[in-house]
């Protein structure tokens, strides 16, 4: 069973347009906290044998320089990779980036933080509510993992009614840090809040 209501609250999401190499960027950032050592959490993120296990099938060449696809989802080049703290990948176009730092939250507990970036104005702000909600499906999924389970399939364990609800809770997560913000017109962040419960939360 989920703990939703603890799941939701284990992650400190923000988003925020701020600087970057080529100009501003819309950056999505999500903070959780695993009990395990870095060591173990950067190997359920790297490793090619463990990643189906909670996220999905993956192929390519998973090192710095080398490139990957994800099973019905996004690929990318891997950018950067500095074991066991730091990957920087492309996901699914050039601009799209994801870094993903881990650091040591004391007394064998590890501190992930996954923050992806695009060009700011690629997409209107509230388009935070269609990225946001998967990646904490992802982050919940190692969590998982990291405590012991496994999913047979991944791709289908994400679709059950109990890990479509936490999607739900999720976009409604967002929306209270959307709202706190304050770039997004009510009337526009509620239909996208709408759009964004349908496509995680189909008919619920």
């Amino acid at each position: 069973m989920i703990d939703i209501v603890n799941q939701i609250n284990a992650v400190r999401r923000e988003v925020a347009n701020r600087p970057g190499a080529e100009g501003e960027v819309r950056a999505l950032r999500l903070t959780r906290t695993y009990q395990a050592e870095v060591e173990d959490v950067w190997d359920a993120l790297t490793n090619e044998e463990r990643i189906p296990r909670w996220f999905l099938p993956i192929t390519g060449e998973l090192k710095a320089g080398g490139s990957f696809q994800l099973e019905g989802n996004a690929g990318g080049e891997i950018r950067r990779c500095e074991p066991p703290t730091l990957f920087e990948v492309t996901f699914g176009d050039e601009n799209s980036i994801v870094t993903v730092e881990l650091s040591s939250g004391g007394q064998d507990t590890t501190v992930l933080v996954l923050e992806h970036t695009v060009p700011a104005g690629l997409f209107p702000d509230s388009g935070t509510l269609s990225v946001g909600p998967g990646w904490d499906q992802a982050v919940l999924g190692l969590g998982r993992h990291l405590d012991g389970e496994d999913f047979a399939d991944s791709a289908a364990e994400h679709d059950t009614p109990e890990s479509r609800e936490y999607a739900g809770a999720a976009v409604y997560a967002w929306v209270a840090v959307l709202e706190a913000e304050g770039r997004v017109e009510a009337a526009e962040l509620k239909t996208a809040a709408e759009a964004a419960h349908e496509h995680y939360n189909p008919s619920s």
